[in-house]
């Protein structure tokens, strides 16, 4: 084995730079720095010829791609080791079997110092360790620079990768910049925040850290500005509201100058449908306060199963009635001080209304405990002795602990004053104290509301509310019926990609950016293991994703059950598959087509070299379409007679791709000829065409018997067996 070369220093986050003992080597070719990076993100394993030719060109390589790649690959040997004797095999950039590689320690290419720091930050935030955390945090940071990574690196691999990493740096900044306006040193991420929310229109989450941040620096009047822009482009372009965290920390601008008291309870959405049993609960609830009965509501459901807007429309008539509400929605960027939820849901109208100051200003340094929970408790009694009073916490996974154990100590109060309290929470995230306090609540007599997917009729009537005239036709109808599987967030989101001319399977960025938000709560790990889903299909065994992945079985378990547990999978059998299609469309129609396409050929390869099932490898090489490289030509050679058996359709399917290839060598292609003639005679379809081709190339006798008696339309009918019918 090579052993790794030192004195590299591989820069591909920015400008592609390569240093070797502090001397800047000159890469010139566009494609050459193609090539180099494609090896440089995998020095632990080798890139064969075919897949460096997808990372340089894509799908539609030209006929002089293995000349150019060559002519590329001794270009970057020459460069990388200048002395080498042209007739020795190399060092630094070696060949073997058809495959390239560069023997680089991982750390010597600054993506991989990137995230090997950014995994390092996970510790410390379990442990509540700020300082450590942002230490990280800045070292992960400091790897870049600009942030666009492999700038001006042509071909389809560099192209995800761009995104990936895009994705990965934007998280990392807006984490880091969390951290820091939590210790008030907002001045220093302002001018970033602000020059990447102009560069980034569709993040949100953006717009509100760099709210946050000007907000802290006493400049509310730009930070007012700034929503202002936001919520112009989302009307004009989707008819949407900025996010409910984006509003909060606008309501709180607003609510630093003189304006006028507003009720606090949400617009209703327009067009609402169903949840006929939820809403009687609710305002059953809120007709029981107004005559002096108190309770306690706790509404569950996956993101963008519509509790929100549930809470909007039951609980619209509180205010008519003379009861006095407050309202809080938890965000994981608006809400990391203690209390920031509850007190806002206590301030009753823009006034906080006798509540002490020392509670208003606990967030820098709280009394104890049960201080604020007395001190609460009190100053509730009091505004129940005045009129009913109605609480809603909406998006609980997000609240601090000590608003957790405020709002459990206020349930105590519910069976003797008119006080309503309502929650509404995610499954997941939600950290142990939700967990705990969602299972005690019902035993102390609150009522939980599930809150399911929509019916197929009620979701197809929001589809029509939604469309421009005259609506799409009932086809597309329940097209995105099916892929958003009762959920009104993503029905929605397909529909205004509909107006767009996108689908799931091509997405914009509004729609991916609406799954997006979904799953970036999940763990790193969960994430990756549901975009290797999204790229296997619903037709998989675990054993089929361990092999994929290159993780056992044990080891997915954790990201399993929290994918599970958020929604995002269901059960089906022994096997896992996607409750809203559109999520694995997306994932998968968010990665470049090349891209894709090699995706699917590592996966088809990883499957076959860990024996799982025939069909499943030869769907991985139908899904792309894979080109048909050596590797596939080999295994189609290998497979064919077992998979026309077994899998007659996906045989078929992927005979008739291999046969039409012109890369296929002379003796496969009349092998796998022959094996199409077979299972299409077999099938009972037309096999004239493919044994008579067999027949004029083939040198075995036997075998052009056999083709001349399949070509033969004399012949006697093929019977079809059970186990074929069932492919079919």
């Amino acid at each position: 084995m090579t052993a790794q070369c030192s004195g590299f220093d591989i820069r591909l986050l920015g400008n592609l730079r390569i240093t070797y003992a502090g001397r800047e080597l000159p890469l010139r070719s566009a494609q050459r720095r193609a090539v180099f990076s494609a090896l440089a993100l995998t020095p632990e394993r080798g890139l064969s010829r075919d897949e460096l030719i997808t990372a340089v060109w894509g799908d539609r390589p030209p006929a002089s791609a293995t000349g150019n790649l060559y002519t590329y690959v001794s270009a970057l040997r020459r460069m990388l080791e200048p002395d080498r004797d042209r007739w020795s095999s190399g060092r630094v950039l070696t060949s073997e079997g058809g495959s390239y590689r560069l023997h680089l320690d991982a750390d010597a290419v600054d993506v991989h110092r990137f995230e090997r720091l950014r995994d390092r930050s996970r510790a410390p935030r379990a442990a509540g360790d700020t300082a450590g955390e942002l230490a990280a945090l800045d070292a992960a940071l400091a790897q870049w620079r600009g942030d666009e990574a492999l700038v001006g690196v042509p071909g389809p691999r560099a192209a995800g990768h761009r995104i990936r990493l895009g994705e990965l740096y934007l998280t990392t900044v807006e984490r880091q910049a969390e951290l820091m306006l939590g210790l008030g040193r907002g001045a220093e991420v302002v001018d970033r925040l602000l020059a990447l929310a102009g560069r980034h229109r569709a993040r949100e989450s953006l717009y509100a850290l760099a709210m946050r941040a000007l907000a802290a620096q006493g400049r509310a009047a730009e930070a007012l500005a700034l929503y202002a822009t936001l919520r112009d482009r989302l009307v004009e372009e989707s008819g949407t509201e900025p996010a409910a965290a984006v509003r909060q920390i606008h309501d709180q601008l607003l609510g630093a100058a003189p304006a006028p008291v507003r009720s606090p309870v949400p617009h209703r959405h327009p067009g609402f449908r169903g949840r006929a049993a939820a809403l009687d609960r609710l305002r059953t609830a809120v007709t029981g306060l107004a005559g002096g009965r108190g309770g306690s509501v706790w509404i569950s459901g996956e993101a963008g199963i519509g509790k929100s807007a549930l809470l909007a429309e039951g609980l619209s008539g509180a205010a008519p009635l003379g009861v006095q509400v407050g309202w809080a929605v938890g965000d994981e960027l608006a809400y990391r001080m203690p209390l920031s939820i509850v007190l806002e849901c206590l301030s009753l109208g823009n006034d906080a209304d006798g509540l002490p100051a020392s509670l208003q200003a606990c967030t820098g340094g709280a009394p104890p405990t049960m201080t604020v929970i007395d001190t609460i408790q009190r100053f509730v009694v009091a505004r129940c002795a005045e009129r009913p009073l109605l609480l809603v916490l909406d998006d609980l996974q997000w609240a601090d602990d000590m608003s957790l154990l405020v709002w459990h100590a206020l349930h105590k109060l519910t069976t003797r004053l008119p006080l309503l309290l309502v929650s509404a929470a995610r499954p997941v995230p939600a950290g142990y104290e939700v967990r705990l306090l969602r299972r005690v609540l019902p035993r102390d007599g609150t009522t939980l509301v599930e809150l399911g997917p929509l019916d197929d009729e009620t979701a197809a009537g929001l589809v029509r509310a939604w469309s421009r005239p005259p609506g799409p036709n009932p086809g597309a109808t329940r097209s995105f019926v099916a892929a958003a599987a009762g959920n009104p967030y993503y029905l929605r989101h397909l529909v205004l990609a509909d107006r767009d001319g996108r689908t799931a399977d091509t997405p914009g960025p509004d729609l991916t950016d609406a799954v997006s938000r979904h799953l970036q709560p999940l763990a790193d790990d969960t994430r990756q293991l549901l975009r290797a889903i999204a790229f296997l299909g619903d037709n998989y065994l675990v054993a089929d994703l361990a092999a994929v992945t290159g993780r056992s079985a044990p080891e997915l378990v954790p990201a399993v059950e929290e994918a599970l547990a958020a929604g995002v999978l269901v059960e089906d059998g022994r096997r896992l598959r996607f409750r809203h299609p559109v999520v694995r469309r997306v994932l998968r129609g968010a990665i470049p087509t090349a891209l894709r396409v090699l995706m699917h050929r590592q996966f088809a390869q990883r499957l076959a070299e860990a024996g799982a099932d025939l069909g499943r490898v030869a769907g991985q090489l139908l899904a792309g379409p894979v080109p048909v490289d050596t590797w596939v030509q080999d295994w189609l050679t290998a497979h064919a007679a077992q998979l026309s058996v077994v899998a007659p359709a996906p045989a078929i399917a992927v005979l008739r791709h291999a046969v039409a290839s012109p890369g296929l060598s002379a003796p496969s292609r009349e092998l796998l000829t022959a094996h199409l003639a077979r299972v299409l005679h077999r099938c009972g379809l037309p096999a004239g065409a493919e044994a008579s081709w067999v027949s004029a190339h083939t040198a075995d006798a036997a075998t052009r018997a056999e083709m001349n008696r399949i070509a033969d339309p004399g012949g006697p009918s093929p019977s079809v067996g059970p186990a074929v019918v069932g492919h079919r």
